[in-house]
C-alpha cells in the first residue's frame, strides 16, 4: 500500500522563494560571523501570498504577509541593507540531509534540499548558493 500526502500541493501553483541575510542577532556569539552574515531567513512568494520564514535560535516564526502579492520584499529588505538572494533551482539528493547542529543555515538549508555538510554560516550559505547560481546560468 503506497501512502500519499494528505496535503499535497496543486499543480500550477507558482513559487519564488529568496534568502535573506542579515546582520541582526540576538546572540553574542554570532557577532564573530562576517559582517552583514549573521543571520538568514526565507520569503517566498506563492501565488498571490507571501510568506516569511525565519528560524531564529528560540524558535522558528512562520508568517504569512498581509501584503499585496505585487508588494516587492526583495527590493523592501535591499533598502534596508540587507543581502537579497533569489534561489536559484538546485538538484536535491535522494538521502538524508547533513546532522549539524541546528541552526538557521541548517534549517534553510534542508527547506531548499541543499545537502553541504560544509555550509554551516551564512556567508557559506550565500557563496554556496552563487556557485550553483553561476553553474545554472
Amino acid at each position: 500500500m503506497v501512502e500519499t500526502a494528505m496535503l499535497s500541493p496543486e499543480e500550477n501553483v507558482t513559487q519564488t522563494t529568496w534568502v535573506v541575510f542579515s546582520n541582526e542577532t540576538d546572540l553574542w556569539f554570532l557577532k564573530i560571523l562576517k559582517t552583514g552574515f549573521r543571520h538568514c531567513f526565507i520569503i517566498m512568494q506563492q501565488d498571490n501570498r507571501w510568506v516569511l520564514i525565519d528560524p531564529r535560535a528560540d524558535k522558528t516564526d512562520i508568517q504569512i504577509l498581509p501584503h499585496p502579492h505585487h508588494f516587492n520584499f526583495p527590493r523592501f529588505f535591499m533598502e534596508q541593507g540587507k543581502t537579497v538572494m533569489k534561489v536559484p533551482s538546485i538538484q536535491t539528493p535522494r538521502k538524508i540531509a547533513s546532522v549539524l547542529p541546528i541552526s538557521c543555515v541548517e534549517i534553510i538549508k534542508r527547506f531548499l534540499g541543499l545537502h553541504r555538510w560544509f555550509v554551516v554560516t551564512p556567508h557559506q550559505l550565500y557563496r554556496s548558493l552563487l556557485k550553483i547560481q553561476k553553474k545554472g546560468s
